[in-house]
């Protein structure tokens, strides 16, 4: 069992014991946290959908986010990741959701948002969180720290 495995069971064993389910909205990860959390039997008790929302647009058709919000800011920022994860949590039936977007590279940063750079979102009852991280590595390694970082993120919400 790797280290994601190991979040997805504690994740699992949180949520189940509260009788909850989750969200995900992602970008920069394409789908790799609701990949890891759908990976184990029995998901269905407690993961209830997905958003991949790679493109702008698609982060403002599917989880609400406004499109000046992102002119303002750019879709790798503070804002935008609590709209994610704020949306996510809206246009679902949950009571938690779990939102990334970065820059994975290997192009695409710049100076003030280099490779690597992601924010993440988590939305609960208390309320939506967010937090900028910067992973070092390839475009595969900054994603797998990413996923990490999304799940350990939630489970240390709900503890």
């Amino acid at each position: 069992m790797n280290d994601t495995d190991t979040l997805v069971e504690q994740l699992a064993n949180a949520l189940t014991a509260r009788g909850w389910t989750m969200a995900t909205a992602e970008s920069c990860t394409g789908g790799l946290i609701a990949g890891a959390c759908t990976d184990r039997a029995g998901s269905s008790d407690w993961f209830e959908c997905g958003f991949v929302t790679y493109s702008n647009a698609a982060k403002t058709d599917l989880l609400g986010v406004p499109a000046d919000l992102i002119a303002a800011h750019g879709a790798v920022s503070e804002p935008v990741a609590r709209a994610m994860a704020a949306g996510a949590r809206a246009h679902a039936p949950v009571q938690v959701a779990v939102a990334v977007t970065g820059v994975a590279g290997p192009s695409g940063g710049s100076a003030d948002k280099p490779v690597g750079t992601v924010w993440l979102g988590w939305a609960t009852p208390q309320g939506v969180f967010t937090e900028r991280q910067r992973f070092d590595g390839d475009r595969a390694a900054v994603r797998r720290a990413t996923v990490a970082h999304a799940l350990a993120g939630l489970l240390q919400r709900l503890s």
